[in-house]
């Protein structure tokens, strides 16, 4: 397949993702800021392969100049130096109290309006700022701890120390800059969540010399667990963009019997009826079952023999779509059911 059919195609099936998570159990998630920070993101991930601004700025159709003017007004606030707008305009309502429209475009004046309308926009849809009246007379006012909810504050609480722990194994030992950094949740909300983590023991903490690091052996979260699907959503992806990329990397654009990196497709055609239904629609609960047990045992082996510095991480993700069911519509066209919860369980 061409290079560019493949990036579109894979594109398309990443959008139809992104627009189930973002409707996922009844909510509209905010978007309006991911056509930047896609195009943010890209750029780093270029950049960090060793291709120079001028090859990136190329590959995206624009001159170096304009490239360079984008990805500056896009990494920060104009107006808050070190500062996303989101971050600057959240905190400007919040230290303000009730604040117009007007006042806030005046203090964020040296970003673009329609930005700053947008980023408004998104804290209102969130719930974390209220607005009353209309036009440039609107007036905003953020949102009190008290009226978000304890059951909101607790979700979102649990919910970003699933996510941190899924970081934390997949990467420690990492410190608090580099979290900051791949979380991308405030400051306050990851140290409380590290703290959480540390406090019940799913996570170590270690002060040292250099610095202060995070690391923890094993990260399970169990089958049927309603609490942390959507870290483990993001873990299984990762998982299968992760082999993806080590493939590529090493050059291979083919599969081989004795491949320790890459996976596997199949698909059967069966119904009601079929003499092999059962073994076939079965096959993720027996291959869970299976991994499972197997995690346990080397989790036990390696609780007892500790883990030598030379340790590999192998990671073994698993996957299963029916379609042809009213519950469950194909996902290539648009429509996938992400309400279940995904199990997440990992060899320590």
């Amino acid at each position: 397949m061409h290079f560019k059919a493949l990036i579109d195609a894979v594109v398309r099936q990443t959008t139809v993702l992104i627009a189930h998570l973002a409707t996922a159990a009844g909510v509209r998630a905010p978007l309006s800021h991911l056509v930047n920070q896609v195009f943010l993101d890209l750029v780093t991930e270029l950049e960090a392969q060793g291709l120079g601004r001028k090859v990136v700025a190329d590959m995206f159709g624009i001159a170096l100049r304009s490239y360079q003017l984008k990805v500056r007004r896009l990494s920060e606030s104009s107006t808050d130096r070190d500062r996303t707008l989101w971050e600057a305009t959240l905190t400007f309502v919040q230290g303000e109290g009730p604040v117009s429209r007007a006042r806030v475009l005046q203090r964020m004046r040296y970003d673009d309006d329609a930005l700053v309308r947008a980023v408004l926009h998104d804290l209102v849809e969130s719930g974390l700022v209220y607005k009353t009246g209309r036009g440039d007379g609107t007036v905003y006012r953020a949102a009190d701890p008290e009226e978000l909810g304890d059951a909101f504050q607790a979700n979102q609480r649990d919910t970003a120390a699933h996510f941190v722990w899924i970081q934390v194994y997949r990467a420690g030992p990492v410190t608090l800059e580099w979290l900051i950094r791949e979380t991308r949740l405030e400051s306050e909300v990851l140290e409380r969540a590290l703290g959480d983590l540390v406090d019940d023991g799913r996570v170590e903490r270690h002060d040292v010399a250099e610095a202060t690091t995070w690391r923890c052996p094993t990260c399970v979260l169990p089958t049927g667990t309603t609490v942390g699907w959507e870290a483990a959503l993001f873990d299984h992806f990762q998982a299968v963009v992760s082999a993806m990329c080590l493939k590529l990397g090493a050059g291979q654009a083919r599969s081989l019997p004795s491949d320790l990196v890459g996976g596997s497709t199949w698909s059967f055609d069966v119904w009601e009826g079929h003499p092999h239904r059962e073994e076939v629609t079965g096959l993720l609960r027996e291959l869970r079952d299976r991994v499972s047990k197997l995690r346990t045992e080397v989790t036990l082996f390696n609780d007892h023999h500790g883990r030598p510095d030379t340790a590999q991480q192998v990671t073994v993700y698993l996957g299963q779509a029916v379609t042809g069911l009213d519950a469950t519509p194909s996902i290539g066209k648009g429509d996938a059911d992400t309400s279940e919860p995904l199990d997440r369980d990992r060899a320590g």
